[in-house]
């Protein structure tokens, strides 16, 4: 297994490879995602992590984008470019894709936990 510098990586993408997130593709997501970074060569700027539940399973496939605290939800692997291409231009909170940035009091979902419904 290789060893990752880490130095010069600005961001780290959380991928969801949990039961749900697995039932809608997360691990095509987390190929296309890391394929899209080596074809923008962006492999030592982004480092990618695929996790086990990360706890938005009706959003499924989630991404986390750290350290901008930005999560992501239904994530397909065909629109990983659109998405990589949106983060790097600072525009993903526009995006279809764009959950919830840690700090702000409204989710943009329609799973939304009982006790946070107005």
């Amino acid at each position: 297994m290789a060893v990752k510098d880490l130095i010069i990586t600005k961001k780290c993408l959380f991928i969801c490879n949990g039961g749900s997130c697995l039932k809608k593709n997360a691990e095509e997501v987390t190929q296309s995602v890391r394929k899209q970074l080596k074809l923008f060569d962006l492999d030592d700027v982004y480092h990618t992590v695929r996790t086990k539940c990360i706890g938005r399973c009706d959003d499924a496939p989630v991404v986390l984008v750290a350290p901008d605290n930005i999560w992501l939800k239904e994530v397909t692997a065909d629109k990983c470019s659109s998405i990589l291409h949106e983060i790097e231009s600072n525009k993903i909170e526009n995006s279809i894709h764009y959950l919830f940035k840690m700090g702000e009091s409204q989710i943009k979902s329609n799973s939304i936990p009982t006790k946070y419904r107005k």
